[in-house]
């Protein structure tokens, strides 16, 4: 989730470069840089403060291209920072995206002789243009011809120095939004940016390139074609830009879900084969078959992120699988031999407890791997090899979009160990084909989160809620109750629904609501003898249940639909809703849901 920002225009450009990527820091960064035609780039590692203090203060110019970057390919160096070039220094590209294709394009381009400085996907997009510019002579053709041949997201900004004053930008995937000005034009990957200097803007759609100059736009689909579209007017604040018109982050988060598991999953499965394609394992591909156990470590929310990993594992990939909290797994003397994993889930790539369990297991001999959000980060440089799970930064506090992109890189992972062993071609098929279904069943609930909003504001008056779930969504009864806890302040418990019996059922009453789990699953008739007991208590029950399922609209007092899909699957889709029913329980109190008190986003000490 790069951030990208152009302008256009009579005024001197470097401190409106410099302001836009200020605006878009929120989105997160490993690096940033910007490059003006008349006095050419400057780039630095870390915050825009650094890049700031490396201007020397002669740089001019009335156009230019910035950038904000969050590592997908390539560690968080000067050279892998964006602004990218072609070999004549002529061409200059900043993207928000992920090429697919990079390496087959490289490969060609190389043998053309084509020389290449950084390990990212991007330098690809600048030697391409530069490629096609050679052969076209023309610079708007040389663009929509490289385009042609990309596969994966993007959203770009290009700037050529033989025409300065002329910036193209063009969007598949990742957004782009222009900003029309007055003898000025701007080009940002959200309106935050942008409105400061102007609120009439026009947002791109998924195959447009758009040629803006200080007095002029025009758009084109790829085939060269022009097309029209009138500029609408943002009554949005800057702030509010941030968020995407959303109150908060969190809901912002919780809404990117669909795109969350496409950059998660992208370019990971071959569905007609069943399998799952993990770059980032290649390397020990090998080793990973004969190894015979698995410990999975988080903190928090990944924590219960592995213990769904676990019930994955364990059933499709025949693999035991073990789950510890990090903070714990260091103080024991735990037992590994060669043949034991350690697998680390993390989404800042920098929790304390869990790179300490790393680092513990490497002093044993063992292989370690890593799901980890942050490209670059210290767990991501010290595990063995791992997967990323590329689902941007994120702002609230209370990891949602995280939580999602972890459950399907950690079925990406059961995908592929299990066809590594006995999982036949069928299987895998059915699951990877389920898998690619995930994003339009997750926009399916959150299309329906003003139903879900008077649910929770029906409750949200509760001191007490009770989490119940079974077998796959055992874990995410611990991981709902978290949500609300950690957003509404309330006590919520997470249990699993068969030791009701064993002590939770003391204290149903009719002012202790509970919010049951129950899919359409092979445990579904063990969950509603649960909720039966808690009726007879007289107690209050909000059900989570597969859409066409009746029994239970009569048996609880509120029903909450989700799509059907496989048990393994489930989790994905169960979460949502929960993440919803915490954040409008707390809203409903009137509480900052992004920043709950006492709480922080990344945990990097003890």
């Amino acid at each position: 989730m790069c951030g990208i920002f152009a302008y256009t225009g009579k005024k001197e450009s470097l401190p409106i470069l410099l302001d836009g990527l200020t605006s878009l820091e929120y989105r997160g960064y490993d690096s940033a840089g910007i490059y003006m035609a008349e006095t050419g780039s400057v780039k630095s590692v870390g915050a825009v403060e650094n890049l700031k203090l490396k201007i020397k203060g002669d740089e001019k110019g009335k156009s230019g291209i910035a950038h904000l970057r969050w590592a997908t390919h390539g560690e968080p160096t000067e050279i892998n920072a964006h602004p990218h070039h072609d070999a004549k220094e002529h061409i200059w590209v900043v993207h928000n995206g992920i090429i697919e294709n990079f390496k087959e394009l490289k490969e060609f381009l190389t043998k053309r002789g084509r020389v290449f400085l950084s390990s990212t996907d991007t330098e690809v997009l600048a030697h391409l243009i530069s490629y096609y510019l050679d052969e076209k002579k023309n610079f708007e053709q040389a663009v929509i011809a490289a385009l042609n041949d990309v596969k994966g997201t993007y959203g770009i900004a290009v700037s050529y120095k033989n025409e300065p004053e002329k910036i193209i930008a063009a969007r598949q995937g990742a957004p782009v939004v222009v900003g029309i000005g007055d003898g000025e034009n701007f080009i940002a990957s959200d309106p935050s940016p942008i409105l400061r200097y102007t609120k009439d803007v026009i947002f791109l759609q998924d195959g447009e390139v758009i040629v803006i100059t200080p007095s002029s736009h025009l758009i084109y689909k790829l085939d060269s074609s022009q097309i029209k579209r009138d500029k609408e007017t943002i009554e949005w604040e800057v702030e509010q830009a941030r968020k995407s018109g959303y109150e908060h982050f969190m809901l912002k988060e919780i809404m990117e879900g669909p795109e969350v598991i496409e950059n998660t999953i992208r370019g990971r499965l071959i569905v007609e084969e069943g399998l799952a394609k993990l770059g980032g394992l290649e390397m020990v591909a090998e080793k990973l078959r004969s190894m015979k156990r698995i410990i999975i470590v988080g903190c928090g929310t990944a924590y219960y992120a592995g213990l769904v990993g676990e019930y994955m594992i364990e059933e499709y990939a025949g693999i035991p699988v073990e789950v510890e909290v990090g903070s714990e797994f260091r103080y024991r003397k735990p037992l590994i031999d060669e043949h034991t994993i350690l697998l680390a889930v993390s989404q800042s790539g920098e929790t304390a407890d869990t790179l300490e369990a790393i680092r513990e297991a490497k002093r044993k001999g063992v292989l370690t791997l890593g799901i980890v959000n942050t490209v670059g980060s210290t767990i991501a440089r010290e595990t063995d090899a791992g997967i990323y799970n590329h689902a941007g930064p994120e702002m609230g506090v209370a990891s949602t979009k995280a939580f999602v992109s972890q459950l399907a890189a950690l079925s990406l992972l059961t995908l592929f160990l299990g066809r590594q062993r006995q999982m036949s071609l069928s299987t895998g098929k059915r699951i990877a084909e389920e898998i690619k279904l995930l994003p339009e069943k997750i926009k399916q609930i959150t299309d329906k989160k003003e139903e879900i909003q008077k649910v929770a504001q029906k409750y949200s008056e509760a001191r007490d809620f009770l989490y119940i779930g079974r077998k796959y969504n055992f874990p995410i009864a611990y991981e709902g109750a978290l949500k609300l806890k950690e957003v509404s302040y309330i006590h919520a418990e997470g249990y699993g629904a068969g030791e009701m019996k064993h002590g939770p059922l003391a204290m149903i009453d009719e002012h202790f609501p509970t919010l049951a789990i129950v899919p359409s699953d092979s445990v579904y008739e063990k969950n509603v003898s649960n909720i039966q007991e808690i009726k007879a208590r007289k107690g209050k029950v909000v059900s989570v249940v597969t859409e066409g399922n009746k029994e239970l609209d009569d048996l609880s007092d509120d029903t909450i639909k989700i799509p059907k899909t496989l048990e393994m699957l489930s989790p994905i889709l169960t979460i949502v809703p929960l993440q919803l029913f915490a954040y409008y329980f707390a809203t409903t109190k009137g509480l900052n849901v992004d920043r709950p008190r006492n709480l922080a986003k990344s945990v990097t000490v003890e």
